[in-house]
């Protein structure tokens, strides 16, 4: 019977969903291996041909190293807590738990028809409550830890306490808010608890603040940096501010160190580290102290005439060298400062300016270098070196969450220093002898001796910077530092679709839910929108109480609080007494191989590393690196189409549309058209017509009598109708068809465009290698002879060309190799059982149903080829001993003698001049000299 993929996929499909094959052991003798691919958002439109590269990717890993000995753990889920439900549900009142479960079946038909090999047994959503429960109480225990730099890990809050008791903050050396009290044991003694509590919140590893955040009011939530775009939400393009809130956050800044130096010790590719190491942004600098010079702010609204508290401005600095070429201050224009330290003749100014930044995200703000803005205070601060009373600006280049949310400009020094001073007529002093052109541009050299500088005249740059931390230490207006770019996490969204977090409110102070009481699940409300008020969705909750009064926290978490640890719950996903078992995260340690997109760099995989370290510390995992490897597949792109409508004289649309070859000739207007009533480029005219009603009565110029389309590589987006939904590719040539050709269209890390029309020839190639196990009659036919030297050699090309490069994820090159090597067997007339076999495992990885099918019919027991013994390659089988010597007479070649490489010369004579074709050749000549090369040729002279 020909090759009947339809039927073979949904046969083995069901049979390894019956006998769940791919079950992974919780525990086995085999060595372990863990494969993960980030786990989608199960969203509305399902899944594009774009979409399974990864899994298909990760699956073919996954079965080879099955077949080579390993225990293999391949698990699939849903992050399904998300803002596109949430916003579904705003605009049809569907409750979002309804359409991400009709989502969720879409995505699981469509992985299913694929053939992937899931241990679905595992299978874990993130909105489900037995599943949020532990996200939950992840967040409870970082609630009760603190971070102590003296033994460099979290601990629980008890220790500190403990601290606080004995000694007061004396022996105390924690990451920590700013404004911390020092105190003896005898204070904390008095202390109320009301009083405790807010203490302790300034040290724990998650926390309240007030936080300038992207606010949407049209989506009524806060927006991560990487969901705005220039200005706008990048789901609906709603208008975006800035705005200040009090939110949770989560003290990741307390891992950073260890966050850039588990970068060393992880096979990820260097471009994410990179961009992890600058999103850390470990710097070694100094903090200084400018006081602000209060004499212009002595009077305040009362009338009061008495001095202002003395204040300080802290600036962070990697050059504190260059401190006496200081000509003004910046302050972020959310700095909490601002308003106070604003005179009332600049009032007006810096609130027009502080609204105008309002409208920029921060993202907006840091990459804009060419623009120059900002607004002057009216303020002075003083230099803690010169005395000099210098100029105190805001600027919208300044961040108030980065560092101090204040910078000092130094305009001899940096670039955009010397814009700002240029802009504003600020001075420039020349600080270095060995600064050029400083009239022209900023020199940013450490080079020659200091100058304009006081006492640290004369210096170079390394005795400078010991001298300058030593003499600010000493007077208390400054010290040497390391400062990290990095800012801590906010950890809320003013939404419904997320998890709650397990905090409620008492007397305007947090406090955790009994961990008995986990999951807090969400509550039913009338409306997914915030209340009328403002407030979030939450807040429209009835009789939603805790049982010791006040009112739970009305935000859910992020859309990463679930995603940063799901990989422990798939080692033991049904587990209802912890989140992993001891025995279960023991045995699988960590993933080995990631795969998903580069997109996380920043987000997902920084703060699943926090997560990571943070459990080890309190010894809940073992590993401080939650992935080995990490693969980032490329894009597909979307491959377009176009027909070119002709415009008239006017430049008003007709309905006729001309090829594009001819397309010059005339005036258009390119369009769209769906890819999918387009093949090899070519227009399908009726398909065209009964597409959309406005095409009914289309006309056409063809060329050739075809309609030929135009062509461009974009995004894959429905607004393009260049979306290929794999369901249509599968039902035309089969699931084993597509997952060969998505490997085959390029490197797996390669962004490469989608062509549908080479899929035929990957088909083409596996009825041909069904064709190898039958006669012509389509019956199954093997033998059991002993395989030819030339077999053997086919299958063991095969076998190592296969294995090296599934080893360093080349899938592309296998592909190909795989078409050699059947049309090899072909030529051969192979009908060998132990080659055909052999050729059917190593197959298997890539075109498992097909495999499935032949395996049995080979006779092997149905489902034991996931766990057959790949192919062990055995190199004397490509050791060549025989040689196609071309014979040559007098330089003009002749014929081809086959002769063994082991032959000598006066052996090769002699087989030679016994031939009856070369004696053919000689026509009675006598031979007069006999020219050999062992391996090359043979020349006789006549």
């Amino acid at each position: 019977m020909d090759y009947q993929f339809k039927e073979i996929e949904q046969k083995w499909q069901k049979f390894w969903a019956d006998h769940q094959t791919f079950k992974a052991e919780s525990n086995s003798e085999k060595p372990k291996y863990y494969v993960l691919d980030m786990f989608p958002y199960p969203s509305g439109a399902g899944l594009h041909v774009g979409h399974p590269l990864g899994y298909i990717a990760s699956d073919i890993f996954s079965r080879y190293k099955r077949l080579k000995g390993f225990n293999v753990l391949h698990p699939m889920g849903y992050d399904s807590f998300g803002l596109p439900a949430e916003q579904y549900a705003i605009q049809t009142g569907q409750h979002p738990a309804i359409t991400t479960e009709a989502n969720i079946a879409t995505y699981r038909r469509q992985l299913d028809q694929i053939g992937f090999s899931f241990d679905w047994s595992r299978e874990v959503r993130t909105s489900e409550p037995s599943y949020y429960k532990w996200t939950q109480w992840i967040f409870m225990q970082l609630f009760n830890s603190w971070y102590n730099i003296e033994n460099d890990r979290a601990e629980d809050i008890s220790i500190l306490i403990e601290k606080f008791n004995a000694s007061g903050t004396a022996d105390v050396r924690a990451v920590c808010d700013d404004d911390t009290r020092v105190f003896l044991p005898s204070d904390w003694a008095t202390f109320t608890e009301e009083e405790k509590q807010i203490e302790l919140l300034k040290y724990r590893l998650t926390y309240l603040r007030e936080s300038t955040v992207n606010w949407c009011p049209a989506l009524g939530t806060v927006l991560a940096n990487d969901e705005v775009k220039d200005g706008f939400s990048e789901r609906g393009g709603f208008p975006v501010e800035q705005k200040k809130m009090m939110q949770w956050s989560m003290r990741i800044t307390a891992y950073s160190d260890r966050l850039l130096q588990g970068l060393d010790t992880i096979d990820w590719p260097e471009p994410i580290k990179e961009m992890q190491r600058n999103w850390i942004g470990k710097s070694v600098g100094a903090s200084v102290k400018f006081a602000v010079d209060n004499s212009q702010l002595s009077v305040k609204e009362t009338g009061n005439s008495e001095p202002k508290t003395e204040k300080y401005i802290e600036v962070f600095t990697t050059r504190v060298d260059t401190i006496f070429g200081v000509s003004y201050l910046v302050l972020a224009p959310e700095h909490e400062w601002v308003a106070e330290l604003t005179t009332p003749e600049q009032k007006e100014e810096i609130e027009n300016y502080i609204a105008v930044t309002k409208k920029k995200s921060e993202l907006d703000r840091m990459a804009d270098t060419k623009t120059v803005s900002g607004a002057f205070t009216g303020t002075y601060v003083i230099n803690p070196v010169s005395g000099e009373r210098v100029q105190l600006w805001i600027a919208d280049y300044v961040l108030a969450g980065y560092g101090t949310g204040a910078v000092m400009g130094v305009p001899s020094g940096d670039q955009r220093d010397w814009l700002f001073a240029k802009h504003f007529n600020l001075p420039i002093v020349q600080i270095l002898d060995a600064q050029k052109d400083i009239d022209v541009q900023a020199d940013p050299t450490k080079e020659g001796r200091y100058i304009n500088s006081g006492f640290i005249n004369g210096m170079e740059y390394k005795e400078a910077v010991a001298f300058l931390n030593n003499w600010l230490e000493e007077r208390g207006a400054g010290k040497a530092k390391v400062n990290f770019r990095q800012r801590d996490a906010i950890f809320g969204r003013q939404r419904y679709w997320g998890e709650p977090i397990p905090v409620y409110f008492k007397d305007g102070l947090p406090y955790l839910v009994k961990e008995e009481e986990l999951p807090l699940l969400l509550p039913e409300i009338d409306k997914y929108l915030p209340t009328e008020s403002g407030e979030p969705p939450l807040a429209r909750a009835e009789n939603w109480l805790p049982a010791d009064g006040g009112h739970y926290e009305m935000s859910t978490m992020p859309g990463w609080a679930g995603s940063s640890w799901y990989w422990y719950r798939y080692m033991d996903a049904n587990n209802n007494n912890s989140f992993a078992s001891k025995e279960a995260v023991e045995y699988w340690k960590d993933v080995d191989l990631y795969i998903g997109g580069s997109e996380h760099a920043t987000g997902h995989l920084l703060y699943s590393r926090f997560w990571n370290k943070f459990l080890k510390d309190l010894g809940y995992t073992k590993e401080e690196e939650p992935f080995k490897k990490l693969i980032n597949q490329g894009m597909i792109q979307g491959r377009s189409n176009f027909v070119y409508r002709v415009n008239d004289e006017n430049g008003k649309p007709t309905n006729t549309y001309v090829s594009a070859g001819l397309r010059k000739e005339y005036k258009t207007s390119a369009l769209h058209v769906d890819v999918n009533i387009v093949e090899n480029d070519t227009l399908d005219l009726t398909k065209f017509k009964a597409w959309r009603e406005e095409y009914a009565n289309a006309e056409f110029i063809l060329e050739g009598g075809k309609y030929i389309c135009g062509v461009e590589v974009e995004k894959m987006s429905k607004s393009k109708f260049n979306v290929v939904n794999p369901d249509d590719l599968i039902e035309r040539y089969g699931a084993d068809t597509l997952r060969m050709y998505e490997m085959f269209l390029g490197p797996l890390e390669q962004s490469k465009p989608w062509n549908t029309n080479g899929i035929e020839g990957v088909f083409k190639f596996l009825r041909k290698f069904w064709r190898l196990f039958h006669n012509e009659a389509w019956e199954f036919t093997v033998s059991d002879a002993e395989p030819t030297k030339a077999e053997l050699k086919s299958l063991h090309k095969i076998i190592k060309k296969v294995q090296d490069d599934i080893e360093r994820f080349s899938f592309n090159t296998s592909v190909s190799s795989f078409m050699i090597a059947v049309n090899e067997l072909t030529d051969l007339k192979c009908k060998n059982r132990q080659i055909l076999q052999d050729m059917v495992i190593i197959l298997s990885p890539y075109a498992p149903h097909i495999c499935e099918e032949l395996w049995v019919l080979l006779g092997n027991e149905a489902g034991t080829l996931s766990y057959a013994a790949f192919p062990t390659f055995k190199p004397e089988y490509l050791v060549e001993d025989e040689f196609a010597y071309p014979v040559s007479i007098n330089g003009k070649m002749k014929m081809n003698l086959n002769l063994s490489l082991t032959l000598a010369q006066p052996e090769v004579e002699s087989i030679l001049l016994a031939d009856e074709q070369f004696q053919k050749f000689l026509d009675g000549k006598p031979t007069k000299k006999i020219i050999f090369v062992k391996g090359k040729i043979i020349n006789v002279v006549v």
